[in-house]
């Protein structure tokens, strides 16, 4: 027996599917959908319903029926004290940045396998391409993660390496050469998987330990005219990175290479911070790189 089938909690799993099933709907869903989606019956479910809606978690539209999630999720994930850390000092530093690259812009940090988009600001223009907000993304399919992940001591991303091997089946050698290549570089500068005319470019932003808590990208549209370039881009996202690493009580400017930062490292507790982002729990499922989901005006769609 496993450790997960050892342990159950069937009330509360029926309680995380149906706000995982409402997650996944754009307009609700009535109690017998919610039902036949789990493939549960309708009794099953109704008073976890109840219990659901009087903790504010779920609303119930009385005119069609239809159940809801509520802000309230969202409202506990940013309690989470490196999100809310983030939210707070990077509004300003973003908005400035959208404005210099005349871009869009979003804050990721690390959750699992994944990463989760906690912040965005749409660039001033008329043409918008962003992430969605809560957006949820495979660590591997976007510039984020590779960033978060760069910007970790050794042990750590040997770790996560074998807790969650690339889909892909690259070997664990190609994949630490690309994370030195992106350390000493400070940014990822890589061309989207799904969009084409779409560079995207990260850096990380450190705590105070020196390591990534999170990472700033820009998912840059190219434009005819009237653009930035990929260079000026690059500078001010790592003036952006820096100021925001000073914001939170890191040094950008300090970040070393692997090999002097694992001496008097406590390396087990290094990427703590980053860690803390897995509390962000409930958001919208997206797809598979930093640009996947995406919202844009009609010259930009896909």
């Amino acid at each position: 027996m496993t450790e997960r089938e050892k342990y159950t909690a069937p009330a509360l799993d029926k309680g995380l599917d149906i706000l995982e099933a409402l997650a996944d709907s754009d307009t609700g869903l009535t109690q017998a959908e919610i039902a036949r989606k789990l493939d549960r019956t309708v009794g099953e479910i109704f008073r976890m319903l109840v219990v659901l809606r009087r903790r504010g978690l779920i609303a119930l539209d009385d005119r069609s029926d239809h159940y809801t999630l509520t802000t309230r999720l969202f409202e506990l994930a940013n309690r989470t004290p490196i999100v809310r850390r983030l939210s707070v000092a990077s509004g300003p530093i973003m908005r400035t940045l959208a404005v210099q690259v005349r871009q869009s812009v979003h804050i990721a940090v690390l959750s699992g396998d994944n990463i989760v988009v906690v912040s965005q600001v749409d660039n001033p223009g008329n043409n918008v391409l962003a992430v969605r907000m809560g957006a949820r993304i495979d660590v591997w399919r976007t510039s984020s993660g590779r960033v978060i992940l760069a910007f970790q001591p050794s042990q750590v991303i040997d770790q996560y390496l074998r807790d969650y091997p690339h889909p892909d089946g690259r070997p664990p050698g190609d994949i630490r050469h690309d994370l030195e290549e992106i350390r000493k570089a400070r940014v990822e500068t890589m061309p989207s998987f799904v969009i084409k005319g779409v560079t995207n470019l990260s850096a990380p932003v450190i705590g105070h330990d020196g390591f990534a808590v999170a990472a700033i990208t820009i998912p840059m549209l190219g434009r005819y005219f009237g653009g930035v370039t990929v260079e000026t881009c690059r500078e001010k996202l790592l003036d952006a990175a820096a100021d925001l690493s000073r914001q939170i009580g890191g040094a950008f400017e300090l970040v070393q290479d692997e090999a002097s930062r694992q001496s008097g490292t406590d390396v087990d507790g290094a990427a703590s911070e980053a860690k803390q982002a897995s509390a962000s729990a409930m958001v919208p499922i997206a797809s598979s790189t930093d640009v996947d989901s995406t919202s844009s005006s009609p010259a930009a769609k896909r």
